[in-house]
């Protein structure tokens, strides 16, 4: 099949959105479509760059013939994050891959994961240098890469570590070392000692780093990390620091000295979300390690993160792990439901990077390169996520599941015959949600059958098949509702289904879903 790929990640309002056609075997019809609607439809007869004209804010599906892509038109680049990473600054990389894969998968921003000499001293290597962890960078190759993330849409942000100091630099940073009850700083490896993020001097020696590099490398922004630990520790001169207290003055004076940086803090495992959430970023990002391993706890995480931030996007790192120690086959299940589950509650998921490569260790160079199966996949359920965003990511969307569903509502609600329905990721049964967006109800059907339990990293089952579905829903007046589904991975183009009356309500027959079934019920 002939590939779709946007020429950029994103596009603005007035901005033609153009898609680039390779391998078109015969002259074929590239039609836009919005949330299932036809919008305009371009004949294409060569390969090359398909011009659709501006359209209006939102997210679109582009079909021709059985290819998909999809695009994004926004007023406002950093009201999302599709977030990626790059890993490798060899001298003279090749560059092409890694933007098809950012058009591809619509990142909208890349961590530059260890691009830096040293955790306290970015900059201290010159052009060319080895990593803390021995690893090789060219810093023409970093500024290559953000040249390239440019060209495509996609904001570049550097790493950088908020209190990791490496031995060389310790002896200039231990007066403001977080030392353990024994006296001992606390470190990470045998490579790094912690400081306090919030000191002054550190802070401005930090921040200094920091515009450092925006004007050598050119960067956008940085993604700002931490380990999780400690949550108070006291400084060799006596003073307690409350970390979470810490952290947000550390993301206050970045934001004061990079006002127009896109910033992301890493809350390891959720500490501090509830603290940092609120404070001047640019996202709320959650890296996820036990006990944080069901589905159900990631739906809570993200529902904790929505509410700390106040209208920020949540990113969710979930590192699936599964793929160092299973079949491709189980693995790519897990990381689908993985994202069925993030996307469904109203965040993105850092998993995928470089030209071909997914995250399966908290250290990126470590990564793992995809299979056919597992590229094909991201590529689906990302144009999905971009197709229907409207659905699925504004701050505004509310859960209404308790307020609309089961006997007493009456509501709105599915049933399978002989499958039960549940309100939790509970295994064997379809994990139905409601939510209100914008008038609007979205019915999320997650299927859990054929599964023994609701881990996220660890090997699936082959889903089971629950069978078609009958929905109910309320009518309001006498009109009946529209009642549209996508699927992922059987139909990501919302399509119509027959709706009947049923006294007070209206009917309608679903097709039996895959793993993640999205419904879409206009009322009237």
């Amino acid at each position: 099949m002939p590939e779709l790929l946007p020429t950029k990640v994103s596009y603005t309002p007035g901005e033609p959105v153009k898609v680039e056609v390779r391998g078109l075997e015969a002259p074929a019809a590239a039609t836009v479509y919005h949330l299932g609607d036809p919008v305009t439809t371009v004949e294409v007869v060569a390969d090359g760059i398909v011009d659709f004209g501006p359209l209006d804010p939102g997210g679109y599906g582009v079909e021709l013939g059985a290819s998909r892509t999809a695009v994004e038109v926004t007023g406002d680049r950093r009201a999302g994050l599709r977030y990626g990473f790059v890993a490798d600054y060899r001298p003279d990389r090749d560059l092409d891959a890694v933007t098809d894969n950012l058009r591809r998968l619509h990142l909208t921003a890349v961590q530059f994961y260890d691009w830096a000499y040293r955790h306290a001293d970015l900059l201290g290597g010159g052009d060319r240098y080895d990593d803390a962890l021995g690893q090789p960078v060219s810093l023409d190759t970093v500024a290559s890469l953000v040249k390239a993330c440019h060209q495509v849409g996609a904001d570049a942000l550097g790493y950088a570590a908020v209190y990791g100091v490496g031995r060389d630099e310790w002896p200039d940073w231990q007066h403001r070392a977080l030392l353990q009850p024994s006296g001992e700083p606390y470190g990470l490896g045998d490579f790094l000692d912690l400081v306090d993020p919030s000191a002054p001097d550190w802070l401005a020696h930090f921040t200094g780093d920091l515009r450092a590099a925006v004007s050598r490398a050119g960067f956008d922004g940085f993604h700002l990390d931490q380990y999780g630990y400690p949550k108070r520790a006291v400084r060799p001169d006596g003073e307690t620091v409350d970390l979470a207290e810490a952290f947000g003055s550390l993301i206050d004076g970045v934001r004061a000295e990079l006002p127009e940086a896109r910033l992301v803090f890493n809350n390891v495992n959720d500490f501090p979300t509830w603290r940092t959430g609120a404070h001047p970023q640019d996202a709320v990002y959650v890296e996820v390690w036990p006990p944080h391993v069901t589905l159900d706890h990631l739906a809570d995480v993200v529902r904790r993160a929505r509410a700390a931030g106040q209208g920020k996007p949540v990113v969710i790192a979930a590192y699936q792990h599964v793929y160092d120690s299973a079949s491709t086959e189980a693995s790519d299940l897990a990381t689908a439901l993985t994202m069925a589950t993030l996307f469904s509650h109203g965040a993105t998921h850092l998993l995928a990077g470089e030209a071909d490569r997914i995250l399966v260790d908290p250290y990126y160079v470590r990564n793992h390169r995809t299979e056919a199966s597992t590229a094909a996949l991201l590529k689906r359920w990302y144009d999905f996520l971009v197709e229907h965003a409207e659905l699925l990511l504004p701050a505004t969307i509310a859960d209404v599941t308790g307020s609309y569903t089961q006997v007493y509502n009456d509501d709105c609600d599915v049933t399978y015959a002989g499958v039960e329905v549940a309100d939790a990721a509970q295994p064997g049964a379809v994990w139905r949600r409601v939510t209100e967006a914008s008038g609007r109800l979205v019915v999320h059907l997650v299927n859990l059958t054929g599964q023994t339990d609701a881990l996220w990293d660890a090997p699936r089952e082959t889903p089971g098949d629950p069978g078609p579905a009958v929905l109910r829903v309320r009518r309001t007046g006498a009109n009946l509702p529209r009642v549209r589904v996508a699927d992922p991975d059987r139909g990501a183009r919302l399509v119509d289904v027959p709706v009947r009356i049923d006294g007070d309500h209206a009917v309608a027959d679903l097709p039996a879903p895959h793993l993640w079934q999205l419904v879409l019920i206009d009322p009237t």
